[in-house]
């Protein structure tokens, strides 16, 4: 916007200097016209009585020969003259003046050829004529060089114009792009209200407009997650309660019947797995990722995987290795980022090669790395597990929600998030690689 409107003011400006310098011209033309006319009549007129009191003293035919010869070193005229008498014979001429009588009639008035401007005064008994020329050239001249005086000043205050003008739409839409600012650092983690006290009054309403929709924004987020948090506590509770009676019927039944209440419990851990994984992808929509206050990242990543090795039985397989020197400390939301880890390690447990160790490297500069074993997969595979409920050809239980999690908060939190296969430096193994902003990186 700030392009367009300097281009059209500069544009505009630019233009209507132009037609006023055309019409500046055109003026100065039919001026510089009458100035020279007028120089002609008065030049003839004033010429007349000296030339006739200048024949009357002569003794004999007078010869234009003679007064050439007199003014032979004289400079080039403006104006030149013919006295001429009423047969048209030149009495009395100029000495830039042509030896042939002018092509124009022996008649009081303005004449005009090719080339001159003709004025003609006549004597009283109109046998003496004075006729006076002004070379066409002479008024080109004048009016190319008034052109130029116009023209000139133009062009040098036409980048001028636009740096004011460039300095002035800066100035004036400051405030728009104050607004823009604000309203562009508004996400789920950021709904505070756009300063408008400060906005222009056309811009008020626009900022009102908007806290209004950030209110009501807000009051959604806030229902939605209130909503997670009850249905969490509902959701798990029975299905724990179911888990625990179907439990105690394992414990009392016999045979087949015993089989059957072993996949139900199965079933329910299952659906008691899902839902936990549902509820965690509800809260990453919600945008919990965003942090507005500083933490230790890396002491969360020490915590869960403490965590896993405490309560899962194949979690003795991880190895934490966090680099001299190496933190990550930011404005993030330490619970989205322990569900991450939580989701990326149980991933690496379940899916991965039961022989081989889990490896969690924090490297320095803000590089979180989990690699465990596993056969290499296809490019195909590899997009499929990225996808929600994506589980590619792994036979071992998930809901395929896992990565679609880890990745939807991480963007929240400007994390890069990278999959590989096989994993860097190996020839199998599967790597996930997290990358957090340097801006918020200590290490």
């Amino acid at each position: 916007m700030t392009g367009r409107l300097i281009l059209w003011l500069t544009g505009v400006t630019v233009a209507f200097w132009l037609i006023a310098a055309g019409l500046g011209i055109a003026v100065m033309k039919d001026e510089f016209d009458e100035f020279f006319n007028g120089s002609l009549q008065e030049t003839a007129e004033r010429l007349m009585p000296l030339v006739l009191d200048d024949l009357q003293r002569r003794e004999g035919p007078p010869s234009p020969r003679h007064f050439q010869s007199e003014a032979a070193d004289l400079g080039e005229e403006y104006l030149v003259y013919q006295v001429r008498d009423a047969t048209g014979k030149i009495l009395i001429r100029s000495h830039d003046a042509p030896m042939e009588p002018f092509d124009v009639p022996l008649k009081r008035g303005f004449w005009e050829n090719d080339t001159d401007h003709f004025y003609t005064a006549t004597a009283a008994d109109g046998l003496t004529f004075v006729q006076v020329a002004d070379a066409m050239d002479n008024r080109t001249e004048a009016v190319m060089e008034g052109s130029m005086a116009l023209f000139l000043p133009v062009l040098v205050l036409i980048p001028v114009s636009i740096l004011l003008v460039w300095l002035i739409v800066r100035r004036a839409l400051a405030p728009v792009d104050d607004l823009r600012e604000a309203i562009e650092k508004k996400d789920g983690g950021n709904l505070a209200p756009v300063p408008s006290s400060i906005l222009p009054r056309e811009l008020r309403p626009i900022a009102s407009s908007v806290n209004r929709l950030l209110s009501r924004l807000q009051a959604a987020f806030d229902a939605e997650r209130e909503f997670t948090a009850n249905s969490a506590h509902e959701l798990r509770t029975p299905i724990a309660g179911a888990l625990a009676q179907t439990q105690m019927l394992i414990a009392e039944l016999e045979g087949p019947r015993k089989r059957r209440a072993q996949q139900i419990e199965l079933s329910l851990a299952n659906l008691g797995h899902t839902t936990e994984k549902l509820l965690q992808l509800a809260r990453a929509e919600a945008g919990i990722g965003a942090g507005t206050v500083a933490v230790d990242l890396a002491r969360v990543l020490e915590l869960v995987v403490t965590d896993f090795m405490r309560s899962e039985p194949g979690a003795r397989r991880l190895y934490l290795y966090r680099e001299p020197g190496a933190a990550l400390k930011g404005s993030y939301s330490e619970d989205a980022f322990a569900i991450v880890l939580r989701n990326l390690i149980e991933n690496a447990l379940v899916h991965g090669d039961g022989e081989e160790p889990v490896n969690i490297r924090l490297e320095a500069g803000g590089v979180v790395r989990i690699v465990n074993g596993a056969a290499a997969l296809s490019p195909d595979d590899l997009a499929a597990v990225r996808k929600r409920f994506g589980r590619g050809n792994s036979l071992s239980p998930g809901s395929g929600l896992g990565l679609s999690i880890a990745e939807r908060l991480l963007q929240q939190m400007n994390a890069g998030f990278e999959v590989l296969s096989p994993a860097s430096g190996r020839a199998d193994g599967f790597e996930v690689v997290l990358r957090f902003g340097v801006e918020d990186v200590v290490g």
